[in-house]
Formats: structure tokens, C-alpha cells, sequence
């Protein structure tokens, strides 16, 4: 059975085999990895990870059975950023996809949206991003719009919180 975790240096082993699974380059959306955080030593991972709480968002990791599956990231300013890449964020290791863990996940994390006073949170994906378009969908997404933007195609979805606040 898969859990949220928040992150922790325990897992450090387990991060990184999740992080060399998708290969070169910052494209775990979830994890609040920067191009400057040096990960593969644990002094370098125990920093990186002490500095996400400063980082305006909830961080979690999907783990299941010791395995890091993925991350999520509820993100909560600033809100230029917010409305760049969405209040919530997520991935999951290619070998991790195809079993509903990024629609559980981001379920699991509305009612820490909901403690954190959001009334709907936004989701952004590429536009070509099928699969997690519809892993937002099943997770109550509702389409705003697709548009072009500075960075390519981009979807934009919201899913309402708490209901008696829309």
C-alpha cells in the first residue's frame, strides 16, 4: 500500500535510484529539485532536503514497500509561480505509472489544500502531456483552457477543494 511521506534522509538510497530511473535532467515535477541542488552525497541531499520546507509548498513523496514511486508538491506562492506551474504538482518514475498513484495522490492532498484555506487548486500540464491530463481529470480536474505560452502548449485545470466555498 502506497504512502505520502514527507521527505527525509532516510530514503536518500531510495530517492536517488528513483531519480536515476528517469535519467539526466530536472523533469520530476513534485520533488522541488533545482539544477543547483547537488543530491548524490548525503551531506548534499540532507541540505536539499532541509531546504524544502522553506520552499512555499508541501512536499511528499509517494513510497511504497521503502521504494520512492514519486513526488507531489503543493505549492503556495508565490503566486506568479503559482500561476505558472499550479498549485499542485507531481511525478511519478516510469516504471511507477499506469496504477492510479498520481490520481491518489493528488486526492490525498486536497484536504491539506483545503487546511491551507485554498477553495481550488490550479494544475498545470503540457499540452501534449495526455497522461497526465487525464490523471488530473480523474483526479476532478476541470478544464479551463489550453493555451500557448513562452514555454509550448500548456493545459490549465482546476479542481474545487471544498465545494460550499466555489
Amino acid at each position: 500500500m502506497p504512502e505520502l511521506l514527507a521527505p527525509t534522509v532516510r530514503l536518500h538510497r531510495a530517492w536517488l535510484e528513483a531519480h536515476r530511473e528517469w535519467g539526466p535532467g530536472l523533469h520530476e515535477d513534485g520533488f522541488g529539485l533545482s539544477a543547483a541542488d547537488q543530491v548524490d552525497s548525503p551531506a548534499g541531499f540532507a541540505a536539499w532536503v532541509g531546504s524544502l520546507a522553506a520552499d512555499h509548498a508541501v512536499h511528499r513523496w509517494l513510497v511504497e514497500d521503502g521504494r520512492v514511486l514519486g513526488g507531489i508538491a503543493l505549492r503556495t506562492g508565490p503566486a506568479e509561480y503559482v500561476r505558472w506551474a499550479g498549485h499542485l504538482g507531481f511525478g511519478l518514475r516510469p516504471s511507477a505509472r499506469g496504477r492510479g498513484l498520481a490520481s491518489w495522490a493528488l486526492r490525498e492532498m486536497l484536504p491539506e489544500a483545503r487546511r491551507l484555506g485554498l477553495s481550488r487548486v490550479l494544475l498545470v500540464c503540457e499540452g501534449e502531456n495526455l497522461a497526465s491530463a487525464k490523471t488530473i481529470e480523474r483526479a476532478g480536474g476541470v478544464l479551463e483552457e489550453v493555451r500557448q505560452t513562452g514555454h509550448g502548449l500548456v493545459r490549465r485545470y482546476w479542481i474545487t477543494v471544498d465545494p460550499a466555498a466555489a
